[in-house]
């Protein structure tokens, strides 16, 4: 094989302590430097390679390039490689070596590729910059991108794979003009993260601001200093809060987080972010793997994963996910139980087309619940400084939820290159909270008297019907290749909710004799009968349309735009008095959005988007009405960086979102209906940056780590929300010391948040309280006793630092908790 140019394999270990460097310098907010191009394997060389046995075509790769490829001489055996004439990275040139052959390419954790026997599936196309000897346009090299993409088994923090949570189009990391965060499978292994809610706290740019246990509805997800809203799985919106609370991770491959406004998917939402789970896939091989796991507080979890093909030929593959857990707390009372179950099944009905289905179960249930800490302040007026396990729920006070997902999808594969993907999913949400907590009022420091139980009840089975349809392909322009996806997609969400007595129910004395000798079994459950029913119908559509056009080869310019219908119809039907009727709706709602992205070498990119924010609130303000709709813009520009074939990304951005109507929480104050009152604020205006760098540093080195920094304030300059910390900063890294016996794998991490306040508490209304800034840091370990058999251990909060969750109540951080995991594989 002749090339013009040739490439050695790499120094490693040199350009890979130069990249962490980078990422340490972005974390402190220093300057970006080059990273030097010449050995990498990423760069594209001229390819003059003839037709010849796939084996030997492979070999010839590997010696030229350095690109580590491992292959059994009987997958290749008999099989043709074809030539390659034109401009390629050594990626694309192996790709190109397989198109056709039956087998794919999967990297491993050492950034070296593992050629298979791959199951006949549609695959997205992505479109190669090389042409022909003969002048010809070259065919697009086929690339597993979207619901195919899988980061298990890769041992990696980042993924090389087109994502399409932002745009639609199945773009990578680098080539995305938004911030974007991958938690992939194995991250969330080594970092032991059991709930979404572990998910969004060790992502770059993410708070989460816990008020109360899990399940509550007092619990929030802050980006760029705004509430998150946008929920997904595998690309369809849901109803977001049970995910946030309770929803476990069992059944994911990965979490996608693009920051900023997506309204071009989502329709409606927020600037802050939008949370993407992307589903586990089944597998054509036959793959199981159990853990069990045992921790502080009487911690126990099983889980179980078993998948393969299910007929001989492979064309029908099935997995099944279970898992169980059962666990007390730091906070006195306090217990949680969950039981997990997922499967799903793909047929290949033809080469082209494919089939899939399945259910995620899930239920949570917890005892002793509650929707916040106790009090601040004593009556007083001092800070009454409580104990992190004294809780302030009632002995009876639970939160009892279940989620149960039914979903199908068609997937076909055209010959010019386009595909078309068809995907419904039926979500039903059930809860019954009876709530007990004690807030109402402040602790005598002498006596123990003057605190009383806040009340109520919540139960409902909301039902989201959603679906979306859409296709995607390249097509050409001008003499060049350029991509575009059109969509359709729409959701419908009913809830019938009863309605009870809310907080202050006739009859019932709520209060505490003397709180030092409460035990939470007194005052006893009040009787609380159903006082009528709500109705709500809330639905929205949209079809959307966004294109990359290609002017230069390194110029994208991705342009898009989305029509939305959304409508809200209530009724309120209490046993005696009035009925009341609402309905609003907002048709026509356009959501342009424009990216410019611009390589400025073989590894680093310049990009900047923009887009509009719509969003009509159920936010009530202190008369009960609902608040005006979010409007506004966001605009983001930064640069992007990939080395080592994509195996490290690194990001830095900065952003700017300006809205009006934002719905500020009014500390302590309620709407008629018993919700938190709001008040909406206007000419906001957010801006900040964002530092984030995740992948392979060296070799059996990951890392992910982010600094971000934002603000919100209002048109007169007060800051908005001001529970959650204006700058974050986030570590976690493992290295694999493969001397020492097996491969011991050793990690740790650090998170790190600048202080948090909120006034007009206390008795007086006029109290600040505020948490300081603080860190918390982890350890693990993980030694493979045999391939079949790991043990790993975690410590976290190894300091075992206090700190308050929530500026508006006693409610703490866990102390320091240990876990352990023995995970065996079939």
């Amino acid at each position: 094989m002749n090339q013009d140019k040739k490439i050695g394999r790499p120094a490693r270990p040199l350009h890979r302590l130069t990249a962490f460097a980078l990422a340490l310098g972005m974390a402190a907010g220093g300057a970006w430097a080059q990273a030097s191009t010449s050995a990498d394997s990423q760069a594209a060389v001229e390819w003059h390679q003839p037709a010849q046995p796939l084996g030997s075509a492979l070999t010839a790769l590997a010696v030229h390039t350095g690109l580590l490829v491992g292959v059994d001489a009987d997958v290749v055996r008999g099989k043709q490689a074809p030539a390659i004439e034109g401009r390629y990275t050594p990626r694309q040139a192996l790709l190109m070596l397989l198109e056709g052959s039956g087998l794919e390419a999967v990297r491993g954790a050492s950034g070296g590729y593992t050629v298979r026997t791959a199951a006949p599936r549609p695959r997205v196309e992505a479109a190669s910059e090389g042409q022909h000897a003969s002048g010809g346009s070259l065919d697009t090299v086929t690339v597993t991108a979207g619901r195919d993409t899988v980061t298990e088994g890769t041992g990696s923090f980042t993924t090389d794979a087109p994502i399409a949570t932002a745009t639609g189009l199945p773009l990578t990391l680098r080539e995305t003009p938004q911030s974007v965060t991958v938690i992939t499978r194995q991250r969330m292994e080594d970092q032991t993260m059991r709930q979404v809610s572990d998910v969004l706290r060790n992502t770059t740019g993410l708070s989460f601001v816990q008020s109360g246990n899990a399940g509550t509805d007092s619990n929030s997800v802050y980006s760029r200093g705004f509430q998150v809203e946008n929920y997904q799985i595998d690309g369809i919106p849901q109803l977001g809060s049970w995910l946030t609370q309770t929803g476990d991770l069992a059944p994911y491959d990965r979490v996608e987080v693009v920051r900023g406004a997506t309204g071009l998917l989502n329709g409606v939402g927020t600037p802050a972010a939008t949370i993407n789970l992307v589903r586990k896939r089944p597998t054509r091989e036959f793959q199981a793997n159990a853990s069990l796991s045992v921790g502080s507080w009487n911690y126990l979890r099983g889980e179980v994963d078993i998948g393969g093909a299910l007929n001989e030929s492979g064309t029908v593959r099935g997995r099944i996910v279970a898992a169980a857990q059962d666990n007390e707390s730091w906070i006195d009372r306090y217990k949680e139980k969950k039981q997990i179950f997922y499967g799903i099944v793909e047929a290949d009905l033809t080469p082209a087309t494919r089939l899939t289905a399945g259910l995620d179960l899930q239920q949570h249930d917890n005892d002793a619940s509650a929707r916040s800490g106790l009090p601040l302040f004593f009556s007083d007026g001092s800070l009454a400084n409580f104990d992190r396990s004294q809780s302030a729920a009632a002995s009876w006070a639970h939160s009892y939820q279940d989620q149960r997902q039914f979903f199908v999808a068609l997937d076909h594969r055209f010959d010019n290159g386009w595909t078309a993907h068809a995907a419904f999913n039926q979500s039903r949400r059930g809860y019954d909270d009876v709530i007990g907590y004690a807030a109402r009022g402040f602790v005598d420091r002498a006596t123990g008297t003057g605190l009383s139980l806040w009340p109520n009840r919540w139960k409902s089975e909301p039902l989201q019907n959603a679906a979306d349809f859409h296709a995607t392909g390249p097509f050409e322009l001008f003499g060049r290749k350029h991509e575009l996806v059109v969509g359709y997609n729409i959701s419908r969400t009913v809830d019938e909710p009863p309605s009870f007595t809310n907080w202050t129910i006739p009859g019932y004395n709520a209060s505490i004799p003397n709180f030092y000798f409460w035990n939470g079994n007194y005052p006893a459950e009040p009787f609380n009968p159903q006082t009528g029913t709500n109705e709500t119908a809330t639905n929205q559509s949209g079809v959307y349309a966004t294109t990359r056009l290609r002017p230069t080869d390194a110029l994208s310019v991705i342009l898009g735009a989305r029509v939305s219908d959304w409508s809200e119809k209530t009724r309120r039907l209490p046993f005696t008095g009035k009925a009341t009727f609402t309905s609003r709706s907002e048709n026509g709602v356009v959501t342009p959005y424009a990216g410019l992205v611009y390589d400025l070498s073989d590894h680093w990119s310049a990009y900047t988007s923009y887009t509009d924010i719509f969003k009509p609130q159920t936010n009530k303000d202190l008369s009960g009405n609902n608040i005006a709709p979010l409007e506004g813009i966001a605009y983001e520009a930064g640069v992007k960086g990939s080395f080592y074939n994509d195996q490290l990304n690194v990001s830095a951005a900065v952003f700017q979102i300006e809205q009006d109507n934002l719905a500020v929480l009014i500390p302590n104050q309620f709407a008629p209906d018993g919700s938190a009152a709001y008040r909406a604020a206007q000419g906001t205006k957010s801006r900040g940056y964002e530092l984030e760098a995740a992948g392979e540093v060296m070799s059996g080195w990951q890392i992910g780590t982010g600094f971000s920094r934002s603000v919100a304030r209002d048109a007169a300059g007060v800051r908005l929300n001001s529970q959650v910390p204006g700058q974050l900063f986030k570590l976690f890294t493992t290295y694999r010391i493969a001397s020492i016996g097996n491969g011991l794998v050793v990690g740790g991490g650090v998170n790190w948040q600048s202080e948090t306040y909120t006034g007009n508490l206390g008795p007086s209304g006029k109290a600040t309280f505020t948490q300081p800034s603080y860190a918390t840091f982890d350890l693990m370990a993980r030694y493979p006793v045999s391939k079949d058999l790991s043990v790993a251990v975690a410590l976290n909060n190894v300091f075992d630092k206090s700190y308050y969750t929530s500026t508006t109540s006693s409610f703490y951080g866990a102390p320091r908790n240990f876990m352990v995991t023995l995970r065996g594989t079939f």
